[in-house]
């Protein structure tokens, strides 16, 4: 059947949600309550036969555009679409469908509409409207549920009822069920992931049945190899954001329109291959999933992963979503209308926290995201959420929008909850004194919740404990994560500052004891045993491993969307060469191959064109044209293809997707110590079965570096549960060796008497050990117990 027969216009529906919509403006108490009710009818959504949509269309206001020039574009595919091609061409045909307006909202209602599951793709759709010239101009949804072409390209309509039906974990959350929605706690640790290099396929999917076959290998008590316990002993899940992410600058689009009329149109498609991190998002597409991370290109992936989770053996995984609204890249102002923005940043776009739709919005597609069954919110940049006070002419945090997102409500399974929080949020960050400012306490003592985080000290930002006098350097902010840490997530190793560490100098202070290499070096100072006891045994808060860092593999600023600062970028990433590329690595023939194809044949050659990179970014001041010229002067010449504009950017292209698959978590697998791996899992049993080494230090608690320091950091540690049962460490953190001691004996408030039982050793200190004198190298652990008395 035609598709202009099949969509039926539904003007009682359309008009019904138009009214519901006036109905809300003019009875809420605020106008921020108003777009609360407005936002949960906007997007597109599926009521039995019934297709409804809403779009906020405050510039079609602005241009006063009449409502008669106001469509809903429906897009059907003609032929077979296949969302795991690479590329296609397809025909689309195309319906119109009239609008119903109330103020800067438009909505319509069709029946006929197909709508996308697990199981079938469903029509296209985008707001569309007609100028004075007959031009056609698109309005994309931005709280759509599927976008299989990325944030800039029309939405799927997506049944979303059909895919909550079919999660597998819905006896989770029907066991939480209760009158008052339920609330999540902190979970006892943390394992951050990367989707796209945390497996080989790069995909939900393919991290989906990783799990499914840990779970598998668990339940039947099999051999665990030291890349199953990489991933056991943690009790929760944070991926990296899951968003939509921006698309290449300079194309080619995913979505690209070939001749067409107003009933037909042929589409170009693309499947979405970009490569990044996480954090370049364009805010439009926050509800749903990125395409590129999806195998299948349905959204359902993103439920399979938290229900494989949810029903790991044992004891349930939690899963926790990182989310941005801190800002927009500059690619949103394509994707949303101009009232989304405040203005320019160092990130992009500001968001108009204040304007009542945008902040309304904005938490509408949080908790559409979250829907999907998320336990925990981890909230990238808390700081940057910022609005102008013009009468005070001073820049205000909002903590009152922090405080709503923690208090959104969501439900799944019929199951109404809240989940647990976290802030990343260190101001006066940017300042330049941030370092010795920031409290991190900040979202803790604004919020009403006492189960508020955020991120501590040794966590946020700057973290080089590759340098030598690092853990003396912070001993004043363990002091105080000792006294208040118990809200904080600590650790060392996270995406920033694994990503920060190889940005650092390398003629620094290198602590040069932790490894014959710089990799060796960077490896074990994010993969330390010895800061593994001080974060799992010593220290309060809820430790977070990164997925990288625990299987040293490397890590770096990803991103291959940027046209015009790519090379600057690649310029300022250009140090991580020397920190995380060996000549062995870059001989390997999988690794670097583009690069080896634009004449980089081996690391010699691309190191010595890195460094004449960054120093002519710098002197030019980015000045791509005057920076080729000079690379095709150099005596003698540098290997690479000829040295123009449109080179130096295929060369950061090749750089960012080498890197990209060269970090992946699959490549260090098979080099994984057997031994370390043991020992991290067994370091993390240890703490999950305490879960009151949370808590902050009491009066009766001790901790202090070993006095005097005769050239080594030596951390010494002793607390006490509630069931009476002692926990005494040592750690040696850097440094010179100790002289022969019994830790035992050491002057330790609180140790003395027998009863100790040697609970955890570092690897490098060998199992035949089981008490008394030793020596102390850098990086080596001891964790006792002592049973209640």
């Amino acid at each position: 059947m035609p598709l202009t027969d099949r969509i039926v216009f539904d003007e009682d529906a359309a008009r019904a949600e138009a009214e519901a919509a006036g109905h809300a403006l003019t009875t809420a108490e605020t106008s921020f309550e108003a777009e609360r009710a407005i936002a949960r009818r906007l997007g597109g959504r599926v009521e039995g036969a019934r297709a409804l949509f809403g779009f906020w269309t405050p510039d079609l206001l602005d241009q006063r555009v009449p409502s008669g020039d106001i469509f809903l574009e429906i897009l059907s595919p003609v032929e077979q679409l296949d969302l795991t091609r690479a590329h296609q061409t397809v025909r689309f045909e195309r319906a119109w469908v009239p609008v119903i307006r109330e103020e800067a909202h438009c909505f319509t209602a069709v029946t006929g509409m197909r709508a996308g599951s697990r199981e079938t793709i469903g029509d296209f759709y985008a707001l569309a409207w007609r100028d004075a010239e007959d031009q056609w101009h698109r309005i994309l949804d931005p709280l759509a549920m599927s976008l299989p072409f990325g944030a800039l390209a029309p939405a799927e309509l997506y049944d979303t009822d059909a895919m909550q039906a079919g999660r597998g974990d819905a006896a989770y959350f029907e066991a939480l069920r209760g009158d008052a929605p339920h609330k999540f706690g902190p979970p006892g640790n943390i394992l951050q992931i990367h989707v796209p290099t945390a497996t080989a396929g790069g995909t939900l999917a393919s991290l989906t049945r990783h799990y499914q076959r840990l779970a598998e290998r668990v339940a039947r008590d099999l051999p665990l190899e030291p890349a199953d316990q990489l991933f056991l002993g943690y009790d929760a899940v944070q991926l990296l954001p899951v968003e939509p992410t921006t698309v290449y600058e300079k194309g080619p689009d995913f979505w690209q329109e070939q001749a067409g009329d107003s009933d037909a149109v042929e589409v170009s498609l693309l499947r979405p291959d970009t490569t990044n991190w996480g954090y370049d998002i364009v805010i439009a597409g926050m509800s749903t999933v990125n395409p590129v991370l999806l195998e299948s290109g349905r959204p359902d992936e993103l439920i399979d992963l938290i229900a494989a989770l949810h029903s790991f053996p044992n004891k349930p995984k939690k899963l926790i979503l990182d989310v941005v609204f801190g800002h927009s890249d500059n690619q949103g102002l394509d994707a949303l209308n101009s009232h989304f923005f405040a203005g320019p940043n160092m990130y992009g776009q500001n968001l108009d926290y204040q304007n009542p739709a945008v902040r309304a919005i904005l938490l509408e597609m949080q908790r559409r995201k979250v829907d999907f069954g998320a336990d925990g919110v981890r909230v990238d940049g808390a700081q940057d959420f910022k609005w102008w006070d013009s009468a005070a002419q001073v820049l205000r945090h909002d903590d009152d929008f922090l405080q709503e997102m923690a208090d959104t409500e969501q439900q799944v399974a019929g199951t109404r909850y809240r989940p647990w929080f976290i802030f990343e949020d260190g101001r006066p960050w940017p300042d330049e004194d941030w370092e010795l400012s920031s409290d991190y306490r900040a979202v803790i003592e604004t919020q009403r919740d006492d189960d508020v985080f955020q991120w501590g000290p040794l966590t946020f930002a700057h973290n080089t404990p590759f340098l030598y006098t690092f853990w003396l350097s912070k001993f004043w902010r363990i002091r105080e994560m000792l006294d208040v840490g118990a809200n904080w997530i600590s650790g060392t190793s996270n995406h920033d500052t694994l990503r920060r560490g190889t940005q650092v100098n390398p003629k620094l202070n290198v602590n040069t004891r932790l490894g014959r290499t710089r990799m060796e070096i960077l490896d074990k100072a994010y993969d330390n045993p010895a800061v593994h006891v001080l974060t799992y045994v010593a220290l309060p808060g809820v430790p977070m491993d990164f997925l990288n860092a625990m299987a040293r593999a490397s890590w770096g600023f990803i991103r291959n969307q940027d046209d015009r600062y790519g090379v600057k970028v690649v310029a300022e990433e250009a140090i991580s060469l020397k920190w995380q590329v060996d000549e062995y690595s870059y001989s390997v023939p999988a690794n670097f191959r583009r690069l080896k194809e634009l004449g980089f044949e081996t690391r010699a050659d691309l190191a010595r064109f890195m460094e004449f990179l960054p120093a002519l970014v710098e002197v030019t001041e980015y000045d791509l044209e005057e920076i080729a010229r000079l690379l095709s002067r150099a005596e003698p010449p540098l290997a690479g293809p000829d040295f123009t504009v449109v080179n130096l950017k295929r060369i950061a292209r090749a750089w960012m997707d080498d890197m990209h698959d060269y970090c992946n978590v699959s490549n260090s697998l098979p080099s994984l110590d057997g031994e370390q791996a043991a020992f991290c899992l067994a370091t993390r049993n240890f703490r999950r079965a305490r879960p009151w080494l949370r808590d902050n230090y009491g009066p009766r608690d001790h901790f202090d570096h070993l006095r005097p320091i005769k050239g080594r950091t030596v951390f010494a540690s002793l607390r006490h549960g509630p069931d009476g049962e002692q926990v005494f460490s040592v750690a040696h953190m850097e440094g010179k060796p100790t002289e022969e001691i019994d830790p035992l004996t050491l002057p330790v408030p609180g140790i003395e008497g027998t009863g100790w039982r040697l609970a955890l050793r570092t690897p490098s200190i060998g199992g035949e050990y089981i008490g008394g004198p030793i020596t102390l190298h850098d990086s080596m652990a001891l964790v006792y117990t002592r049973a209640p008395r």
